[in-house]
């Protein structure tokens, strides 16, 4: 799979630009704030039906336009698509598959997968264990849009059992057959939410350590470790156990989202004992075996997009991963850079052709590339 053209209108700082791509490396060069980031995260709203950086969908749009468009067009398994998106200010957000609107976006999770690497992936490192619980579900939803609606019903559900222990404290009156279908209703999705994350990093886990050991050259000793209360009890007996202390706190205090996904090096936590190479060595090895995985289970190569990955890793680290990401078993790739020379020079190294798009203040033109057509945007 791979994306041909890329259409954008009123995304951003962009009025508009149409660009045409390599199957392969595609690199937008400019200054800092120039739109760089903002053209992968345009390929990120078409793939994901949202933004990357931003939740707020209104905040795409131009300063002082009504609406913005985007549309990519890309190659699945020899079949050309087109996915468009809308949105006008104050109105619902429309995603079209060939013309054909989706009635659910749910539904187009996973169908054109993606993996991005940022510099906002330092998130997962030094934030709380909520960034690393959606990392997890990001993942396993691109695979499983069945995953995706039984999360959704968890939370609808642990919310509501929230409320319902609220109005315990207000009222000081137990409505406790409304309570038992609650924890009924978490007790199902909420234990099967747990195998499937279980599952899942029972899979990718050795992947991670695979591409780590690989981008350090075998130097550092790191872990990735899944810990769910789940682990040592069932969800019955946990809620049954925790309910004086829920009804004193006014919330859920047992399940599926207190799971944790802890990050270590030599056996500390990465947070607190890894430098910023290694932490962002760790965050590259854990989104590169997110794409092995995609990789692994869709049976075609999802995009792979890189903002400004050059920036804290030394030059060897910079090369094993050029290395690794061209020549082994990935497809198309985008990336971000403000240094021309140096994205050329690690390409000229490792004997790869990229194809260059200069970007300055939502502009973008060039498209040079050895042996292909200069394309103007």
């Amino acid at each position: 799979m791979y994306l041909q053209k890329l259409t954008l209108l009123n995304f951003k700082n962009y009025p508009e630009a149409e660009l045409e791509f390599h199957p392969e490396v595609n690199c937008f060069v400019g200054h800092n704030g120039a739109g760089k980031t903002n053209l992968l995260d345009a390929i990120h709203y078409l793939s994901l039906c949202k933004s990357y950086f931003n939740p707020v969908d209104s905040q795409q749009i131009r300063y002082e336009q009504d609406y913005f468009m985007l549309q990519g067009v890309f190659e699945k398994q020899e079949l050309q698509e087109t996915i468009y998106c809308g949105l006008k200010r104050n109105q619902k957000k429309q995603f079209k598959r060939n013309k054909k609107d989706y009635t659910r976006l749910a539904d187009h999770i996973g169908q054109f997968p993606l993996v991005m690497i940022s510099p906002y992936d330092i998130s997962l490192v030094i934030e709380g264990s909520e960034e690393r619980r959606k990392f997890i579900d990001n993942v396993i939803s691109q695979t499983d849009n069945k995953y995706l609606d039984t999360l959704i019903l968890y939370n609808k559900n642990l919310t509501n059992r929230n409320s319902l222990l609220r109005r315990f404290a207000e009222t000081g009156q137990y409505d406790t057959d409304l309570l038992s279908i609650y924890d009924q209703q978490l007790i199902v999705t909420g234990t099967e939410i747990y195998q499937k994350r279980k599952t899942f990093l029972e899979i990718f886990t050795p992947i991670f350590d695979e591409h780590y050991r690989y981008l350090s050259g075998e130097a550092e000793q790191v872990t990735l470790q899944y810990n769910s209360q789940l682990n040592n009890e069932s969800y019955q007996v946990g809620l049954a156990r925790n309910f004086q202390k829920d009804r004193l706190l006014q919330r859920t205090g047992f399940g599926i989202h207190k799971d944790e996904l802890e990050f270590s090096i030599h056996g500390y936590p990465l947070k607190k004992f890894g430098s910023q190479g290694q932490q962002k060595s760790f965050l590259i090895a854990l989104k590169l075996a997110q794409y092995s995985y995609l990789t692994q289970i869709k049976s075609f190569k999802p995009l792979l997009l890189l903002d400004d990955i050059f920036d804290k890793l030394d030059d060897l680290r910079i090369k094993k991963l050029m290395e690794m990401v061209v020549h082994d078993n990935f497809g198309q790739i985008f990336i971000t850079d403000t240094n021309r020379e140096r994205v050329e020079k690690v390409f000229n190294e490792i004997a790869r052709e990229i194809k260059v798009f200069k970007v300055d203040k939502g502009a973008v033109e060039g498209g040079h590339l050895k042996n292909i057509e200069v394309f103007n945007a």
